[in-house]
């Protein structure tokens, strides 16, 4: 006899900000009791120290998370000069001291070649995988593994304040960028050392951050539930993204009733469009399908992720 499934179907995305202290990994299992959903998943782990938007996708969204995986992203970062840690954050152990003599304008000039396309050495303390296991957990056990530099792209670092020998930047980047990273080689290059006091996620992708909700305000919502499986989700669920909001970006078809059935069944639609990816919407009532993948062979958009209606 099949085990019944725990919880709702309830399909969209919640942007969570992220509080310090806490995995992304606890965070994301909170929602999914607080909405009392059958499945869940995160959109890009924060460390425990950052704080920030979190998006969090439920139900049918999970299948789109990825999109989000690959979308820029915005930080506000404070970096204390004249400290260097091993995690290259406030979580580590101190490993290097210097006096801060630099000024304001030195400190500009050096963050100039950052910007741009770059390539950038992973931290030792970064959930990338080596071998079928995160780099962090080599780093815990006292092991130093090589990592390849990869090209990132830093769109822009905006000096907030220097109050030396704290700097305060907003950076707007692609994936793959680690701050603790870019703060440290900072450091590197102005003699002296840096590390992460403070980071906030403020953006990622076009999502909004008066979008965001505390923890605290969604498990709020739920704090008199005696019995999950009859409770009133609506004032919940009235803050989700809909489905398709990981993938907004992305150009848009609508196609017939029997267009859309056959997408569903894996067959491709056609558009008047030459983009790689596309999203499909049933033209009767908007409903979205999924997402399209462009082949050459046909130019016709094959189902790369699709909904269960």
């Amino acid at each position: 006899m099949a085990r019944r499934t725990r919880g709702r179907l309830v399909d969209g995305v919640i942007l969570v900000d992220k509080p310090s202290g806490e995995s992304s990994n606890r965070i994301l299992q909170q929602v999914k009791r607080a909405f009392y959903a059958q499945k869940a998943g995160h959109t890009g782990a924060l460390d425990p120290l950052a704080t920030g938007m979190l998006p969090v996708c439920l139900g049918e969204s999970t299948k789109f998370a990825q999109f989000l995986l690959d979308a820029d992203k915005g930080y506000r970062v404070v970096a204390e000069l004249g400290i260097r840690t091993n995690t290259s954050d406030a979580d580590g152990e101190v490993v290097e001291r210097h006096d801060v003599t630099v000024t304001p304008e030195q400190v500009r000039a050096a963050i100039t070649p950052f910007i741009g396309d770059i390539l950038q050495v992973p931290s030792m303390f970064s959930a990338l995988k080596h071998e079928g296991k995160p780099l962090y957990d080599y780093a815990r056990r006292g092991i130093e593994v090589e990592r390849k530099a990869r090209p990132i792209t830093i769109y822009s670092i905006d000096v907030v304040a220097i109050e030396l020998p704290f700097v305060t930047l907003d950076v707007h980047c692609s994936k793959g960028t680690y701050i603790r990273s870019l703060v440290d080689d900072l450091g590197q290059a102005l003699g002296c050392g840096a590390y992460v006091k403070s980071l906030h996620r403020t953006r990622v992708g076009d999502y909004p951050a008066d979008a965001m909700h505390s923890l605290e305000e969604l498990q709020a919502l739920v704090a008199d539930r005696d019995d999950p499986a009859e409770f009133d989700y609506s004032t919940l669920d009235a803050f989700l993204l809909p489905i398709d909001a990981p993938v907004q970006q992305l150009a848009e078809v609508k196609v017939s009733d029997k267009a859309a059935g056959g997408f569903l069944h894996g067959q491709p639609v056609a558009a008047e469009t030459t983009t790689p990816l596309l999203r499909v919407r049933r033209a009767s009532d908007g409903v979205f399908l999924g997402v399209g993948e462009r082949r050459e062979s046909d130019g016709l958009y094959w189902p790369k992720r699709v909904v269960v209606l």
